[in-house]
């Protein structure tokens, strides 16, 4: 089966692609580094010809709400065109969970206009929701950090490794449409501000994580629903001190 990935070159896309390829798809990442740019339509009906899944990966450059706006819609645009044309039979897409409670932050409002334009594209598609990666708690630290302190929330969070989202995906893009949304989660479930402290001591990072119920999460107000799945969502295999101890550059 031949399957085109969107972002098929980033920390997901990659992943995807390793996954895939190993399970004997012909599969194409596709990415302006390969010449296929979905936000300006470059390559890509060259790249979907005789396709019969897109992943579609691409994550907007900026969280700017106007810039990602444009981002998405251009995206989700030119690749329901592409499928219409190449005939594709099922779109995979990888969104946020709480993008619906984020909207606050002017990125996850252009998240659901993409989740948006995807449903109502007549492409059968399968939507998974993922919670935040534990690869970006270093950008979560930063992001909160005055001096010497983190001040973060202490909403609950269930961040999962890249390797299972990537897994989620990969089944996903295998298996039937499903014409809705999935969540995928990890294992654990903790208040942001404790994930994160045991983050940094575990990279012994030094700086002391304050826990402040109205810190913002990238802009927006957070509580015990806004970054943890439903009842029913997928839960990864790997937990943070698990993903701690595997080798990679951090």
């Amino acid at each position: 089966m031949k399957i085109v990935v969107i972002g098929g070159t980033g920390l997901i896309g990659t992943k995807v692609v390793k996954r895939l390829t190993e399970q004997g798809h012909q599969t194409l990442a596709a990415s302006p580094n390969t010449g296929v740019n979905a936000v300006t339509g470059q390559g890509l009906a060259e790249a979907l010809a005789g396709a019969q899944v897109v992943v579609d990966l691409a994550n907007s450059p900026s969280f700017e709400a106007a810039a990602a706006l444009a981002f998405f819609e251009s995206s989700a645009r030119n690749l329901a065109r592409a499928e219409r044309e190449a005939s594709v039979g099922h779109h995979v897409a990888l969104s946020v969970v709480g993008t619906d409670r984020l909207q606050d932050s002017g990125y996850f409002p252009a998240k659901l206009v993409q989740e948006q334009a995807i449903k109502k594209a007549g492409i059968p598609y399968t939507i998974v929701r993922a919670t935040q990666f534990f690869e970006f708690l270093g950008a979560i630290a930063a992001a909160g950090t005055e001096d010497t302190r983190v001040r973060l929330s202490n909403a609950s969070f269930q961040p999962i490794a890249a390797d299972d989202v990537a897994k989620a995906v990969a089944d996903a893009a295998v298996g039937a449409p499903v014409n809705d949304t999935i969540e995928i989660a990890g294992p654990e479930r903790l208040p942001l501000s404790e994930m994160v402290a045991r983050y940094l001591k575990a990279t012994n990072d030094s700086r002391e994580v304050v826990s402040d119920p109205q810190a913002r999460y990238f802009g927006a107000r957070l509580d015990d629903r806004t970054l943890v799945p439903g009842d029913h969502a997928h839960l990864g295999t790997i937990r943070l001190e698990d993903w701690l101890r595997q080798p990679r550059t951090r």
